[in-house]
């Protein structure tokens, strides 16, 4: 990790409050990865062997003010990452993939203002417990995603200061924008059991219309003991849009061998409303970490078909990957 110092955040200071110059820090984080993949099926549009990468550098920093807050920046570059996004702001094309500004204090809690690539306080929390196993197969082969609240740019999220030990709270709201109507989510995380993470969230998306208006719920729940890990997730996606209703049950288990060795196996469910077939995913993977250096292992497949097709054909994947962290 490289360190650079900087002194006088001025400009974002004036613009929070009125205050004099203060020391803080900025800090560069990298990732990159390399990866080989195989699709079975010739449904797929990667089928058959390919090669990706990855490669992303994360600066954050931030410094105390006068008045006790701390205020805090982070910004991900990142080519192409964002290439759902369209318009000036949030082009496709741009190497920036996400940018946020956050204000704390221990007794107000923390506001954090994502410009770009952010997460409402339920779509934070919408990963399934097996990790998308789905979005190996559908966002390859289809292009079809789980539905979920709003995401993306331009949100606030508000996380309330700790009032109950190990329980973290926080809401989140999006701005009336491009014709549709302002959206609200929020999400509860409690850890004060040794080993238990459970948490809630509920979010809207709002798109201006009452027949286009949607929710979503997410459940989710972890327990470690001893070297085994049980996770459970499910996310509950409702819609007045004529059969759009879908429901994803997800579960893992994880077992970690050494301090460098871990193994997990996981499943997913996808259930929409009138779908005469579920999809239905599984995955087994292992790694190895060594320093900031990974080594991965997955096979996945595919059974009854395809989330959101009336393809049937099941699917095999396998990848090994490579990744580094410094």
């Amino acid at each position: 990790m490289n360190n650079f110092k900087k002194i006088g955040m001025t400009a974002l200071a004036a613009s929070l409050v009125s205050t004099s110059v203060f020391a803080g820090e900025v800090t560069v984080a990298g990732s990159a990865s390399m990866t080989v993949e195989n699709y079975s099926s010739a449904g797929s549009v990667q089928a058959g062997k390919g090669f990706s990468m990855g490669n992303q550098l994360t600066f954050t920093g931030g410094g105390e003010l006068d008045n006790g807050m701390t205020v805090g920046i982070s910004f991900v570059l990142d080519q192409g990452d964002d290439g759902t996004t369209t318009g000036t702001a949030h082009n496709g094309t741009s190497p920036f993939d996400g940018h946020s500004v956050s204000i704390s204090s221990d007794a107000l809690g923390t506001l954090v203002m994502h410009g770009e690539g952010g997460s409402n306080a339920q779509a934070a929390l919408d990963t399934t417990a097996a990790g998308d196993i789905w979005d190996t197969f559908d966002g390859t082969t289809t292009g079809v995603a789980v539905e979920s609240s709003a995401s993306g740019a331009d949100i606030l999220v508000y996380t309330l200061p700790e009032m109950v030990d190990g329980l973290s709270v926080s809401a989140s709201y999006s701005p009336q924008q491009a014709g549709a109507a302002s959206s609200t989510a929020y999400g509860l995380t409690y850890t004060g059991v040794e080993g238990l993470s459970a948490s809630y969230g509920k979010g809207e998306e709002n798109l201006g219309s009452a027949t286009l208006d949607t929710d979503t719920t997410t459940m989710k729940a972890s327990y470690a003991i001893g070297s085994f890990t049980l996770a459970y997730s499910n996310n509950d996606h409702s819609s007045p849009v004529t059969n759009a209703d879908q429901e994803t049950t997800s579960y893992k288990v994880s077992y970690t061998v050494s301090d460098a060795i871990s193994v997990s196996y996981g499943t997913e469910e996808i259930t929409k409303e009138n779908d005469a077939q579920e999809a239905e995913y599984e995955k087994l993977s292992v790694s190895y970490t060594s320093g900031g250096m990974t080594v991965s292992a997955a096979s996945a497949s595919s059974t009854d078909g395809l989330h959101g097709t009336t393809d049937l054909e099941d699917r095999d994947y396998w990848s090994l990957g490579l990744s580094f962290a410094f």
